[in-house]
């Protein structure tokens, strides 16, 4: 057997970070396939919760990677990580499905943030299930945008600047929405509360606190 024959090990792909799977991406599709794994769980809840249909979801969860693999020779991160542009990516298609058929249905996103109401970055706190309820109630009542930019926050766990290269918008618009929409929040509890004779409890401790990441 002769040992200076034998193949060099090829490296884990799996270890690698995004930037540098990205760059041999543009040349191997064992890479891409990398990104994709790591990905495509993540970007498939985005398109059902925008579209409530589960076909529809895994239809536009292929297109995106599709596009995405088409179109990553062009692909340059702009200080805004790869899996910001996944899900720009899918933001247009599911703003063109919608155009198209002319509907529009988010899930629930209690659906998405699991029984213990996650819901940790917002300084909210639902200790319990009356409190839980108006939350959710409240939140239901937000534009699509706004409820877009709390799943994307604190479901996908994106950064501000993320969520703005998705909706199209300035690391400080978000930061502003984000403000408003507790302030919203709180209000609405607020009210809520007020109508069934409680003490107003808001779900939001410190809204002072928008520049979260």
């Amino acid at each position: 057997m002769n040992i200076f024959r034998r193949k060099p090990k090829q490296p884990d792909l799996t270890r690698l970070e995004d930037p540098e799977l990205v760059l041999l991406a543009k040349d191997d599709q064992q890479a891409f396939g990398v990104l994709y794994e790591r990905y495509v769980e993540k970007i498939y809840k985005y398109i059902y919760y925008r579209t409530g249909n589960h076909q529809d979801a895994e239809d536009l969860t292929a297109a995106v990677f599709h596009r995405a693999m088409a179109h990553i020779e062009n692909y340059t991160e702009r200080g805004v990580p790869f899996q910001a542009w996944l899900y720009r990516i899918a933001h247009n298609l599911v703003a063109n499905w919608h155009r198209d058929r002319g509907r529009r249905k988010i899930i629930p996103l209690e659906e998405f943030i699991g029984p213990d109401l996650h819901f940790d970055s917002p300084d909210t706190v639902a200790e319990d299930k009356e409190e839980r309820k108006a939350l959710l109630t409240a939140i239901a009542r937000l534009p699509e945008e706004r409820q877009q930019l709390l799943y994307l926050k604190f479901v996908s766990n994106l950064s501000n600047a993320e969520v703005g290269e998705i909706l199209d918008r300035t690391e400080g618009a978000i930061k502003s929405l984000y403000h408003r929409t507790l302030l919203t929040l709180r209000d609405d509890i607020e009210m809520q509360h007020t109508r069934v004779g409680a003490p107003g409890r808001a779900p939001v401790s410190e809204t002072k606190r928008t520049e979260g990441n």
